[in-house]
């Protein structure tokens, strides 16, 4: 049980590990000396791209570890990416660029690693002392990195294995800014101040309202902290995660709440519901603080001895963009630096880290704030994204489907060059072929089924086993049961042609299909004054009009003066029945679909019917 639940606990977090290579042997103080500037030089040169980046839950940091247990002393994070799956990715994307910058580290798990930005897999030996320096086992730590210094050249992965990884992180860093997604909200002026110093806490806010429980909205009965009444228009920028989380949530303020929302029909009708979640959320993370929390925690930030330097290097590596030092641009991205700091680069799991809810208190107290001046700036609010990337059509989604399956770009055909190439005569000929096989009590053989034996049939082996079924037959049948002779007029068009009859049984046979056929064709006169023949599409709609022409020539010259009703097209009317009842299951389930599946045939979208606008959302 134990087992399970940290397991269940991990399912949602990425851990990574970044040792130096060669790992001689030396002083354990100068050891972590050398790694902790390791990881102040890499929390600075990637702090452009992490800074601002928007975490789910936890941000990317790294720690000194110390060795234990045979595993050497090495660099150490933990996130937890919740429901984002981008963070992960978005890691392992850094991982490997830090691998790549800094060759001379190797993030590593046993027998998968990053070495000098490249992925590596020590292989398992296919036979016992193939390879000596293939260990049998999975390999300890140290082994790792020997094999890695020793035989480097040896352990790269596949082309396919790392072109499936690269295809993944593709488009980083830029893709950041694309899982961005930008939405007015209504938010009291108290956390429309906090988001412009800490656009992160968004992240928190959402996750306080989107996990919230009935202890939750206790403290959001009546609000303590972010008034109602202060309320203005802002825009604040989410993740795509985020974004969808707060949306898609359906709530109803408490009364008591103050916070009222206009009717759906109104245009800012989103914002108000965005900014009435957040600020629920917000509510939620200040009221887990304690009221008599200190803010001592913030000022131990610069009092840090890395602190000095890791300003240094941020001015190096021109993170301040040329802003002129104390300009409110430069105090914003210096407080954002810092805090990134104090997250991941001092004490990334330390008790002195201060909560998403004491950190929102503490700038309130800290940044002075004019509701006035917000106000002005709601007038001039940059548009907001457009959120159709909500809806997922049918397409985009085997578009997406496609790509995780990793078909290649050359090996796939567009869906329209597909509908225009599409040869209905496969679902004529597959039907035909259908019919033409033999059901039984297990079931239809299906045409797609790779058995293609001949078919036989004993006459005598069906009856016996019908006979055992139910039961022996009676001497004397019913009064409406066929005798013998009538049964043998109705024998099969097969027994006809393949078995062999005197000549007084061919002359009455050959009598008896004769006067059948003389009652079908009677039928198809009957039927051609009705509806039933307008219910089926014959030849002569098909045929050119010089060939109806003359035909119709022939049955004015017979003289009859009776209605022939036309051969009926079986195939046309076959494709067409199919296709109207494929059409009217909508896309779901349904007979027509399951037939044709059965028969290996897929029938492209109908686009005839396709809606040309986008549904409104609720």
């Amino acid at each position: 049980m134990e087992e399970t639940m940290k397991l269940a606990t991990m399912e949602d977090t990425v851990e990574y590990c970044l040792f130096l290579i060669p790992d001689e042997s030396r002083d354990s103080d100068k050891h972590k000396e050398i790694l902790q500037k390791y990881i102040e030089r890499i929390m600075t040169q990637f702090a452009p791209m992490l800074v601002p980046y928007i975490w789910q839950n936890q941000p990317f940091n790294l720690k000194y570890k110390p060795g234990k247990g045979g595993v050497p002393a090495h660099m150490f994070g933990v996130t937890k990416f919740g429901d984002n799956i981008e963070d992960e990715w978005f890691i392992v994307y850094v991982i490997k660029q830090i691998t790549k910058e800094f060759p001379e580290l190797v993030a590593s798990t046993n027998r998968v690693f990053f070495c000098h930005g490249e992925l590596c897999i020590i292989p398992a030996p296919r036979k016992s002392g193939a390879e000596s320096w293939l260990p049998t086992t999975p390999p300890t730590i140290p082994q790792a990195l020997n094999i890695i210094t020793a035989h480097s050249e040896k352990i790269l992965a596949s082309e396919s294995i790392r072109a499936a990884v690269n295809r993944r992180i593709r488009g980083y860093p830029e893709k950041i800014q694309a899982s961005l997604h930008r939405a007015h909200c209504f938010l009291p002026a108290g956390i429309v101040a906090v988001l412009k110093q800490r656009p992160r806490l968004v992240a928190a806010a959402v996750q306080a309202f989107y996990l919230r429980d009935p202890i939750d909205l206790r403290a959001c009965r009546v609000f303590k902290t972010f008034l109602p009444e202060t309320r203005i228009m802002t825009s604040v920028t989410f993740t795509k995660c985020l974004y969808a989380q707060l949306v898609q949530q359906r709530f109803v303020p408490d009364r008591r709440s103050g916070y009222k929302l206009p009717p759906p029909s109104d245009p800012q009708y989103r914002a108000h519901e965005l900014g009435m979640k957040l600020a629920h959320g917000f509510e939620i993370l200040c009221s887990k603080c304690s009221p008599h929390f200190s803010d001592c925690k913030k000022s131990l930030v610069t009092a840090s001895p890395l602190w000095a330097s890791f300003l240094e290097s941020l001015k190096k590596n021109d993170y301040f963009k040329g802003l002129i030092e104390g300009s409110a641009q430069y105090r914003e991205r210096l407080e954002m630096a810092e805090n990134y700091f104090q997250l991941s680069v001092d004490w990334p799991e330390s008790s002195l880290a201060m909560s998403p809810g004491e950190e929102i208190l503490t700038l309130l107290q800290t940044i002075p704030f004019d509701i006035e001046d917000l106000k002005k700036e709601a007038a001039n609010l940059p548009p907001e994204d457009d959120d159709q990337w909500l809806d997922l059509s049918p397409d985009q989604l085997d578009q997406l489907l496609q790509e995780a399956a990793g078909k290649k770009e050359s090996e796939s055909v567009s869906k329209e060059e597909k509908e225009q190439n599409y040869d209905l005569t496969q679902v004529s000929e597959s039907m035909k072929a259908f019919i033409s096989k033999v059901s039984t009590h297990k079931g239809a053989e299906l045409p797609r089924e790779p058995s293609e034996a001949p078919i036989t049939f004993d006459a005598d082996s069906f009856l016996n086993y019908f006979d055992k079924i139910l039961g022996p037959r009676p001497n004397e049948s019913d009064s409406d049961d066929l005798d013998d002779e009538d049964f043998e007029c109705l024998d099969s068009d097969d027994d006809l042609d393949f078995e062999t009859h005197e000549p007084g049984e061919e002359a009455s046979l050959k009598g008896t299909l004769d006067n059948l056929k003389s009652y079908m064709a009677q039928m198809d006169q009957e039927l051609a004054h009705t509806c039933i023949s307008k219910s089926f599409t014959t030849r002569n709609q098909v045929e050119p009009v010089s060939q109806t022409t003359d035909n119709n020539s022939d049955e004015e010259d017979s003289g009859t003066g009776e209605s022939v009703m036309a051969p009926v097209d079986v195939d046309l009317n076959l494709v067409s029945n199919i296709l109207e009842s494929y059409s009217s299951q909508a896309g779901l389930a349904g007979p027509a679909s399951n037939l044709l599946q059965s028969m290996g045939v897929q029938l492209p979208d109908n686009t005839d019917h396709r809606p040309t606008s986008k549904p409104t959302k609720n």
